[in-house]
């Protein structure tokens, strides 16, 4: 199993105690965790990058060491008892959308066998930016550096990287299109989401979802929540308001999703974008696994289970600080840390995460969109996953 972690693209590592790979290894499986480039040295692209690079792209360099991480476990792994051709790829945050990203990309072909995707789907953040528009970014970019050129590659790498990222966007407030991918012709072809809708992304059984009440990082409810999903949806707006209105099908004070505007800001970032990728994944004849985790352990009742809740869980390190908000975990944490463990591995093992007495996890069909829910009563088998809610946003971004 190998671990792609989060942070935007921008930040984030391996390197803290949260991922220590021990407890999962314990089920039989060798856990691998990878580190990769961020924000500018991962993902800037310009023309004279583009112009000296023997496939003619730049930006994506993230994504390709984690490429080249999946190589080298291809290469190597059996030397640690490992298999292959048994590669499971698994991240959190930016490091879901990059999982779904190398399902998608020619250059990973043949170096997993199988995807967890942990809060992150193609059309979370919109579409990628295309190579023209990231080398124009790029070039503005540079162009606020101390400088001969813009251009000049020779005086750009003799800079600090303290000097580089004087210059780097406010990625945390403002968070870019797809977390800084660039359809670049090389790593990516194609836009992810289109080769996900058109079926061509690489057959391989993918478990999907989200926590229950989540938004992207750094963002706030919007506090006018008619004039955001009119600016959002347009002509579609009037669907859309009519469930999030008082009244209507958006409970303002639900206890796992909270008011109708946090409702609205998970809706339309994670839980329908992970439905939508679900939905193209399945249609495509994949074995496809659809969850929500909703625990909310002791300490955490007024933020609710949030983005990354789940983590502690997967890696079964539940210990103070292994969440922003100090959590008080007991038995019940402990128990659905290892039943979560087991659907986890047995997946990697098998592609199919059911076995050992678990519930039974259905794969995920577009007639009842079953799912199974992670709650404090253990795994929940359920259906139509706020189905109104995502059709609304699923018509919207497009249907498999």
């Amino acid at each position: 199993m190998v671990w792609i972690p989060g942070g935007g693209n921008f930040g984030g590592t391996s390197n803290v105690p949260r991922f220590d790979g021990e407890s999962l290894a314990r089920e039989d499986v060798i856990v691998v965790t990878t580190n990769y480039r961020l924000s500018l040295l991962g993902f800037l692209a310009h023309p004279a990058l583009t112009r000296e690079s023997p496939h003619k792209a730049s930006g994506n360099y993230g994504l390709l060491d984690q490429i080249a991480a999946l190589r080298w476990v291809h290469d190597n792994i059996a030397e640690f008892g490992g298999d292959p051709a048994e590669v499971t790829i698994f991240g959190e945050s930016a490091g879901s959308f990059d999982v779904s990203f190398l399902m998608t990309s020619p250059l990973a072909t043949g170096l997993f066998k199988r995807a967890i995707a942990q809060s992150g789907a193609v059309t979370t953040l919109g579409r990628a930016r295309s190579l023209t528009e990231a080398e124009r970014e790029g070039a503005q970019l540079l162009s606020r550096l101390d400088l001969s050129s813009a251009g000049d590659l020779g005086a750009l790498r003799k800079l600090s990287a303290s000097d580089l990222f004087k210059v780097e966007p406010p990625y945390l407030t403002e968070p870019p299109a797809s977390l800084l991918a660039v359809v670049d012709r090389y790593v990516l072809p194609k836009q992810p989401a289109d080769v996900f809708a058109s079926g061509q992304a690489h057959r391989t059984p993918l478990i999907i979802g989200n926590t229950a009440r989540e938004r992207v990082p750094g963002t706030t409810p919007p506090s006018d929540l008619a004039a955001a999903i009119t600016a959002r949806y347009g002509a579609g707006a009037p669907r859309a308001l009519a469930v999030y209105a008082p009244g209507g099908a958006a409970l303002a004070d639900d206890p796992s999703y909270g008011t109708a505007a946090e409702q609205w800001a998970t809706d339309s970032s994670f839980r329908c974008s992970a439905e939508l990728q679900a939905l193209w994944q399945s249609a495509a004849g994949n074995d496809t696994y659809r969850y929500e985790f909703d625990r909310v352990p002791k300490g955490r009742e007024k933020v609710g289970a949030t983005h990354g809740s789940e983590l502690p869980y997967v890696f079964g390190v539940l210990v103070p600080g292994a969440q922003l908000v100090d959590a008080q975990y007991d038995r019940v944490d402990t128990d659905l840390s290892r039943t979560m463990q087991q659907y986890w591995t047995n997946f990697a093992k098998t592609g199919d995460p059911n076995g050992g007495g678990l519930v039974r996890w259905a794969p995920y069909e577009r007639t009842t969109r079953p799912y199974l829910a992670f709650t404090s009563a253990g795994p929940v088998a359920r259906a139509g996953l706020r189905r109104q809610f995502c059709d609304v946003y699923i018509d919207h971004a497009g249907q498999p």
